[in-house]
């Protein structure tokens, strides 16, 4: 029997907290470039609790410690977390600064300034706490076995991909500067950098990232932070004259050297280090909005065909998928070996590197985990006559996809509740995908129109309607989100965001029905006083005919159906093999 470590790494911490003269530390799920995956050597609230999930904040005083975490996370925190040590609490029904001012008035609270940006810790201005800003990371001082920081290579991200030379995106960058009368930019985010020198990378498993920071200047150079031992010759060539190479460890005395420069920091990406930094310095911090975040997320018509043609290729993968789950015994079969096969099967196409997150994939009650990851421990049959959810991308070179189907395992006929609220999250989809707006409209204008279905039965799920997605970068991508507690950002053409409304049953089943959708110019209409967008269906996969109730379909909803499964089979069926194409013409007949 393990003996499970947690309650001595609690313990070692508070000792080390204790040596600082502080009462307490405040311990986010990110690292110093503040993603949301992170390499095994930044994984401390992991190492500390055994939470695994994505978003998460720990709070830790000298004899309770708190867990945050949002609705994706509630169950998975309950099955990961030892109740006797950590005490959950949701993080917008009960808030970190809530429980800050009822347990830890008048305490000293430490944190690490590289892990968080000014924009957060202002949530716990009037907490009643002193927050105390630490040198160096106090977990890193008691975890003994912490992993090496990564050390791959970065690369060129080719121009046939990338569709803009990084000279051209450097000059529209530094122009945004020149016309706000600033100095300079740090770019604190990696995709930015990646984005905007057309540069990949292989720091982290899901994300094609050189974990890197860099300073732009107003006259387009830019100071690359990045350990010279990781750059060959071609990507110096690559980078060109314009961008200089320096050590991370030299970030801050090329911040030191500002003095009396205008510099624009984004409070929402930049850890409060940098900041504070360059603040001592005497430089001139501006906030507003990192310049390479708001063009990357709208794709050029290279990076738009490239999302395209990935779309295709993954769908190949998807049909096969799906023939194949149609038709394999389901003894013997388990989460683990469904996910593999999917990705074995993206694996055989043109241009995959890898997943683009973990895949989720959930039978029964495992569903209801929102953000569920099958391990050794959890891994399950796939059973006759339950409900499997499948939530999975990939990682193409010219594209990132990001797709979810809910299957009926069969043989029986389902549950007429489960087909019934299969149907509510369809049609929340389905509403949102066919949906023309204004410009101007925002992701948050539009969450109400995937959720309608299931608010008219008096239901709802605990997770945004969609996220942006990059191209060859982070399965979810800022600044645009389909979400109530997204910020207001504007759709604009070539943003690509998610479509995945969702149900969720604990301890019985879970419904998500995920799409990728392209923003286009819609068609000026006869009498039209303004400009209008539109959505353009990326992924390509057939919907579970077996939990759809057709009655409950209005006639545009089933022509929408039929047309997109028509689409489906005329795109895909061409270069799928005999038996998946037989099995995908039957899953896509009119309904």
């Amino acid at each position: 029997m393990t003996t499970d470590p947690h309650p001595a790494r609690l313990d070692a911490l508070r000792a080390e907290l204790s040596s600082l003269g502080v009462q307490g530390l405040l311990v986010p799920r990110g690292d110093a470039f503040l993603g949301e995956y992170v390499p095994p050597s930044a994984e401390r609230l992991a190492w500390l609790t055994g939470f695994t999930g994505s978003a998460g904040l720990a709070l830790v005083l000298p004899d309770r410690a708190f867990l945050f975490v949002d609705g994706r996370y509630t169950t998975q925190a309950e099955r990961e977390t030892d109740p006797a040590l950590w005490t959950l609490r949701h993080v917008t029904e009960q808030p970190p600064a809530e429980i800050l001012r009822a347990e830890a008035t008048g305490k000293r609270i430490g944190y690490d300034p590289w892990l968080h940006t000014e924009a957060a810790l202002a949530k716990f201005s009037d907490a009643g706490a002193t927050l105390v800003p630490l040198d160096g990371n106090p977990i890193d001082a008691v975890w003994r076995d912490r992993p090496a920081p990564p050390e791959a290579p970065a690369v060129p991200h080719p121009l046939e991909f990338a569709g803009l030379d990084a000279a051209a995106k450097r000059d529209a960058a530094a122009k945004v500067l020149r016309e706000a009368g600033e100095d300079a930019a740090v770019l604190a985010d990696p995709h930015s950098v990646a984005w905007l020198l057309n540069i990949r990378g292989a720091d982290l498993a899901y994300t094609p990232l050189a974990l890197a920071q860099a300073l732009l200047r107003a006259d387009g150079t830019v100071t690359l932070f990045l350990d010279p031992a990781r750059a060959d010759a071609a990507l110096r060539a690559h980078l060109g004259n314009a961008v200089s190479l320096r050590p991370p460890g030299e970030l801050g005395a090329a911040l030191d050297a500002l003095t009396g420069r205008k510099l624009r920091v984004d409070p929402d990406v930049t850890p409060a280090w940098i900041a504070r930094r360059l603040r001592a310095a005497g430089a001139d911090v501006v906030a507003g909005e990192d310049p390479c975040r708001l063009p990357r997320a709208c794709k050029n018509l290279r990076e738009q065909d490239g999302a395209r043609a990935a779309h295709h290729r993954d769908a190949v993968a998807l049909a096969r998928f799906l023939a194949w789950f149609a038709g394999v015994p389901r003894d013997g079969l388990t989460e683990m070996r469904a996910a593999q096969k999917l990705l074995a099967l993206r694996a055989e196409g043109a241009l995959f590197v890898a997943e683009s997150f973990p895949a989720i994939a959930g039978a029964g009650e495992h569903g209801a985990i929102v953000h569920y990851r099958a391990t050794d421990a959890t891994d399950r049959p796939i059973r006759p006559n339950e409900a499997f959810l499948i939530d999975s991308g990939a990682q193409y070179r010219d594209g990132t996809t990001d797709v979810t189907r809910t299957l009926w395992t069969g043989p029986g006929a389902p549950p007429a509740a489960l087909c019934e609220r299969y149907t509510r999250v369809l049609q929340g989809h389905l509403a949102l995908a066919a949906t023309r707006f204004p410009e101007g409209v925002a992701g948050p204008h539009l969450d109400a129109i995937a959720r309608r279905p299931l608010w008219e039965a008096g239901l709802d799920y605990d997770h945004g309607t969609g996220h942006g997605i990059g191209s060859f970068l982070s399965v979810h991508e800022g600044p645009a989100g389909i979400s109530r507690a997204a910020k207001p950002v504007p759709l604009k053409p070539g943003m690509i965001l998610s479509d995945e409304p969702g149900f969720y049953e604990p301890g019985a089943y879970g419904i998500r029905i995920e799409n990728l959708l392209l923003v286009r110019p819609a068609p000026a209409m006869p009498g039209g006083r303004k400009p209008f967008l539109q959505f353009e269906v990326l992924t390509l996969a057939p919907y579970e005919r077996a939990l759809i109730v057709q009655e409950m379909l209005t006639p545009a909803e089933r022509a929408q159906v039929d047309a997109y499964h028509a689409r489906v089979f005329s795109d895909i069926g061409p270069l799928v093999d005999a038996a998946t194409r037989a099995w995908l013409e039957q899953a896509c007949a009119k309904l």
